[in-house]
């Protein structure tokens, strides 16, 4: 009998140190999977691929990726074990999906993103406040709201969803949009100060709704607008561009003090 229980007793010895060694290799097994994952992965639309920093690679074409913008300076400063940039010029959260993700797997470490402005017809929104009443231009933010509320949640679970299946060892750093205009600044022509302040407000709620969808998948929201406060358009020291005649893709976007001050710095904090 007591043979019996002693037998027994050592065999619960034995089975509790082999669960307990197998659960310590599992651990093991997926921190060193999670190790492994060190590479960045740079997706979104033209406030990630660097449109109004200049210097663009001339091999991303119309996407126009910049090596000024931040997630080649971030790569430079921290050299990931691979970087891959695909951000583009325009694109929706339909085109992050499609063009964007090849390069995200398990051993992708860091992704970061902007995308949600160009779903929400951010290029309309602006050229109709530049070039209409004060009314067309809070009726148009309006229609852009009215969208951020039905239509962009959607579109933006897609997209998350998708980089959880890819890079499911992926810290996902979500990047939102700078308030445009320093009210009551230096600016004496141009748009009305309700402009402004819509245009202003209307960033803020795109800025929300995006956070709120991150947040849900477990992503870090990143909001650059504390750094880009005191840096709006009219401003003593812009980091964005105002329409810019000249080149008027690259209005309403980062310079390259934008990417390097504004952006940069904000995603070395969350990542």
């Amino acid at each position: 009998m007591r043979l019996s229980r002693f037998t027994a007793y050592l065999t619960s010895l034995l089975l509790a140190a082999g669960l307990t060694l197998a659960g310590a290799s599992a651990a093991h097994s997926a921190s060193a999977e999670q190790q492994a994952a060190s590479g960045y992965v740079a997706l979104g639309d033209s406030y990630s691929s660097g449109v109004g920093a200049g210097n663009y690679d001339s091999g991303s074409g119309d996407c126009k990726r910049s090596n000024r913008a931040y997630p080649a300076l971030w790569a430079a400063a921290n050299a990931p074990s691979t970087f891959h940039f695909t951000a583009c010029s325009g694109a929706r959260t339909s085109d992050v999906v499609n063009s964007q993700l090849g390069p995200l797997s398990s051993t992708t470490g860091l992704v970061s993103i902007s995308v949600g402005g160009n779903d929400a017809g951010f290029a309309d929104v602006m050229l109709t406040c530049v070039l209409q009443s004060d009314s067309a231009c809070l009726s148009r933010i309006e229609e852009a709201e009215r969208y951020v509320d039905t239509t962009l949640p959607g579109r933006l679970d897609s997209v998350y969803s998708a980089i959880e299946s890819r890079a499911s060892n992926a810290h996902v750093v979500v990047l939102g949009y700078p308030r445009f205009y320093k009210l009551g600044g230096g600016c004496f022509l141009g748009l009305s100060e309700t402009k402004r302040a819509a245009i202003n407000g209307a960033a803020d709620y795109l800025n929300t709704a995006t956070a709120k969808r991150a947040a849900d998948h477990g992503f870090t929201f990143a909001d650059v607008t504390p750094a880009f406060t005191g840096h709006e358009i009219c401003s003593s020291a812009s980091w964005l561009h105002s329409v810019k005649w000249s080149n008027i893709g690259e209005s309403y976007h980062p310079t390259a003090a934008g990417q390097s001050g504004g952006y940069l710095p904000t995603l070395t904090r969350a990542a």
